[in-house]
């Protein structure tokens, strides 16, 4: 992620259009000062993603706000099916272009909140993920998501919510002052900034349990990330 103003509106779409067709790490800002981020890192992504998950045969994915799929189609080999959801038309067009193999691995050009509430057959996943993009969601649409999952999809046991830019570091991302107003917006390029407490109580109101985890020290945004994995209480 390279900085960008406080404060500052973004829109995804228009950026990733913005980026050449085959630069996937660029197109959803996987970066570090414009430069795409290094296999080692995504490695590093891919197996804290694995751990949280758990993994088993016949476990079926649903990764919400998926971007263009280049770091779900990682984990394709991880389950026996697989749906990415996106709001950003871009994104899934190059998604379907490049990772897309019906009928087991599917994407959709929808809203999460919208998506979520209109699943047919929510009891057929297992896991969810949502990697660096839940803090896009506004308020409403986050408590929202959270709620839903918990009440709908019954059969998910794991929900894993990665790369959550963590408030009380944002100081050490920063190099000028940041409002607390330009904090709790989600439509800049970070999006919304929470404590893990702040959280970790959204999750709780919705009924899940947290564990919070940090990537190792030479993960490139380790200092001012952090991740959650959600779960059923037993």
């Amino acid at each position: 992620m390279s900085a960008q103003s406080p404060g500052q509106k973004f829109d995804y779409d228009r950026h990733a259009r913005s980026r050449p067709l085959d630069d996937y790490w660029g197109q959803v800002l996987r970066t570090v000062k414009g430069i795409p981020v290094s296999e080692d890192q995504i490695d590093q992504i891919v197996s804290a993603i694995c751990t949280g998950l758990d993994f088993e045969p016949g476990d079926e994915l649903l990764d919400i706000a998926c971007g263009n799929g280049a770091l779900s189609q990682r984990l394709f080999g991880f389950c026996a099916g697989f749906l990415g959801v996106d709001i950003s038309p871009r994104l899934i067009s190059v998604a379907r272009a490049n990772f897309e193999k019906t009928p087991d691995v599917c994407f959709l050009e929808v809203g999460a909140g919208d998506y979520i509430v209109r699943e047919p057959h929510p009891e057929r996943f297992t896991k969810v993920l949502c990697y660096g993009s839940f803090q896009y969601f506004s308020e409403d649409d986050a408590g929202c998501v959270l709620h839903t999952l918990f009440q709908r999809f019954r059969g998910v046991q794991r929900c894993f919510i990665g790369n959550l830019p963590d408030r009380e570091r944002a100081f050490e991302f920063y190099k000028e002052p940041v409002t607390q107003e330009a904090l709790s917006d989600h439509q800049t390029a970070i999006g919304i900034w929470r404590t893990r407490q702040e959280f970790e109580s959204l999750a709780r109101q919705s009924g899940w349990t947290v564990h919070f985890s940090t990537m190792p020290n030479e993960f490139y945004a380790s200092y001012y990330r952090y991740d959650a994995l959600l779960m059923r209480a037993s």
